[in-house]
């Protein structure tokens, strides 16, 4: 029997990802949509302002919009709610007895929250009966998906981390015009320029990853002990955020062993087979000049980390391009990932 889903802050950038993405979702079927309450009480069709290349899809057309209160008709609640008010609206859904799947920043430092990439850390999900029990929530609670830069990064990370060990990491980022929302950054800031200042982005990647490739026993998460050192930019691309890395390994290798690294890395979601789990989580692309947004940023669905450029670094020790798509794999498709893995591990069920 499908599971019922919700989408907080629907008509925004993220939840229109979501209405996009969950159509024909072979384990989710939404039933309710919410919103701001300037949009509640009208048909989604009438009230989005509907920003992608497909149409709206067909079961979301005429469905009332709903505020953002619990008593929605679902079984879980996916959240693409702006960060000004995520926070004690996906609280109050988890204490009323929600799953909350969220894509905002709000929840992601919590000490008793999995910030989670299920093909990086599926196991950070066993603080969950943690977070319950000491905030009362019963049978709801929190998890978030990183930031879409963190996303990357730490996709990227992951199979060197595991195999070699990671001590320092530099990172600078050329991040799409998407990750900003709509209206998003103005044309006059961003034609003929790059703009060098994306507010909390590189707090965000200096922390997030840490908490992702650390250790979870079940109360408390220990961060990995990691220095990371980043520079965000955004540039004028619709979708995909290219990051330049430089990583200093713990043991020493080569080239060719880093891009098998990255070539053969598999994790649980694969093995499980997940609906939105691409059958290669980072692809390798060994032209001189590739990742490239245009090109590069749908790999996997929009779910697959592209890697190129692999190379020695005379600073650290090794040097490369990750490529994420950053309202796919970097927002709506992380947390249906999420979702699917919680599913698989008895978190996630009929109300």
């Amino acid at each position: 029997m499908p599971i019922r889903v919700g989408i907080l802050g629907a008509t925004g950038a993220v939840g229109q990802r979501f209405v996009q993405l969950l159509d024909g979702h072979p384990w989710f079927t939404v039933t309710a949509l919410a919103a701001s309450e300037r949009s509640a009480d009208k048909p989604y069709g009438e009230t989005v302002n509907w920003r992608l290349e497909t149409d709206i899809p067909a079961y979301a057309r005429s469905m009332v919009v709903q505020p953002c209160e619990p008593g929605l008709a679902c079984d879980l609640v996916f959240s693409g709610l702006d960060s000004k008010v995520a926070g004690p609206i996906e609280e109050a859904f988890a204490q009323a007895g929600y799953p909350v799947i969220s894509n905002s920043k709000n929840h992601r430092m919590d000490e008793d929250v999995p910030l989670l990439i299920p093909e990086v850390n599926p196991d950070h999900t066993a603080i969950i009966p943690h977070q319950r029990q000491r905030r009362g929530y019963g049978r709801g609670f929190i998890v978030t998906n990183p930031n879409c830069t963190s996303v990357g990064l730490t996709m990227a990370l992951k199979p060197l981390a595991d195999r070699f060990g990671i001590t320092t990491v530099a990172v600078t980022t050329m991040q799409a015009l998407s990750g900003a929302g709509y209206p998003g950054v103005a044309s006059l800031d961003i034609l003929d320029n790059v703009f060098p200042y994306i507010g909390d982005e590189e707090e965000k990647m200096e922390r997030e990853p840490l908490k992702l490739l650390g250790r979870c026993d079940g109360t408390e998460f220990t961060p990995a002990p990691i220095a990371i050192s980043a520079q965000c930019n955004r540039v004028h691309v619709k979708d995909g955020h290219l990051e330049c890395v430089s990583v200093a390994l713990s043991d020493r290798t080569d080239e060719a062993a880093v891009a098998e690294t990255f070539r053969w890395f598999t994790a649980l979601p694969q093995e499980l087979r997940l609906p939105f789990a691409p059958a290669q989580p980072v692809v390798v692309r060994d032209e001189k000049d590739r990742p490239q947004p245009r090109y590069d940023r749908d790999a996997g669905n929009g779910m697959s980390v592209v890697v190129g450029r692999i190379r020695r670094c005379p600073v650290l020790d090794f040097k490369f391009l990750v490529l994420v798509h950053n309202t796919i794999r970097g927002a709506a498709g992380a947390a249906v990932l999420n979702a699917e893995l919680l599913k698989a591990q008895g978190y996630i069920g009929g109300r």
